[in-house]
């Protein structure tokens, strides 16, 4: 009967490890396509290992037009929509975690339902707004609008951490002379730490990959981000430089992978209390 038992484990687990190494070549499968292809002069969509190594796509591609212009555009818009996202949730949260109405659960489910709103669904008549009030083609109306997007997310979830921040190292700041502003700047904000770094990350990137809303709002080509300067490598009649797209899609990930590499440390070093509330 143990015997049978210990088999049954065994079974199951490798069914377990089977269903989790297809999951896994499911999603390394186009990360392996895009690699191969960036440096094989004879691309296509298959996922084969090169003929040959070149870097003529990377040549191709690394110009100021094609991909310097670009991405300095979405570097403006996505790092100024995020800063302006985390600030503004930071400010936003600390009213709902630290005091209690009884409008904070339907301020919350409100953020919530907000969360659920497709972009598609208001992008009429947020252009219709952005052009009575002349914000329409701006980098400015732009990055607004971007941060006023994630921000009931971002809501959220700074609200989700900051309640991990025991009240009574903020007392304590109070007893001191201490304001509400100077205990979220000085105590709040750096214990979570880590909370203010997974907003930052979740922000950048769902802004970062976002193609529809400066498709929208943006119409001078010199202000395109890279999110749309991509469709370029798409041509009219389904005609596609499968190595040069590669080539741009590696150059294009570089800045989200480098952020999530300076935020890594932070992201793993948890809440950093320490026991400061003992004794």
């Amino acid at each position: 009967m143990a015997l049978t038992l210990t088999s049954r484990r065994k079974r199951h687990k490798l069914a377990a490890d089977a269903g989790l190494l297809v999951v896994a070549a499911a999603f390394c499968l186009p990360l392996a396509w895009v690699v191969l292809s960036a440096v094989d002069p004879e691309a296509n969509l298959q996922v084969k290992a090169p003929d040959g190594v070149t870097f003529d796509n990377f040549d191709a591609i690394l110009t100021q037009d094609i991909t310097f212009t670009p991405l300095l555009n979405s570097l403006i818009l996505c790092g100024g929509a995020t800063l302006l996202t985390v600030v503004c949730a930071a400010l936003a949260a600390y009213p709902l975690s630290r005091f209690r109405s009884r409008l904070n659960r339907p301020f919350l489910l409100t953020i919530l339902f907000a969360t659920s709103l497709p972009i598609t669904a208001i992008m009429v008549p947020v252009y219709a707004l952005f052009v009575q009030v002349d914000l329409i083609d701006t980098m400015q109306g732009t990055i607004f609008f971007f941060a006023a997007s994630q921000l009931p997310f971002a809501i959220w979830l700074m609200k989700n951490f900051m309640d991990g921040v025991p009240k009574e190292l903020e007392e304590a700041a109070w007893t001191d002379g201490a304001s509400s502003f100077q205990s979220l700047i000085r105590i709040v904000l750096p214990l979570m730490g880590p909370g203010v770094s997974v907003v930052t990350v979740f922000s950048f990137v769902m802004m970062w990959g976002n193609f529809f809303v400066p498709f929208m709002l943006l119409l001078t080509p010199d202000q395109m981000p890279a999110a749309v300067s991509i469709n370029e490598f798409f041509g009219n009649r389904g005609t596609v430089v499968y190595g040069q797209l590669a080539a741009f899609s590696i150059v294009y990930s570089t800045p989200v992978i480098l952020l999530y590499v300076l935020v890594a440390r932070r992201l793993g070093g948890g809440f950093a209390l320490g026991g400061a509330v003992k004794g």
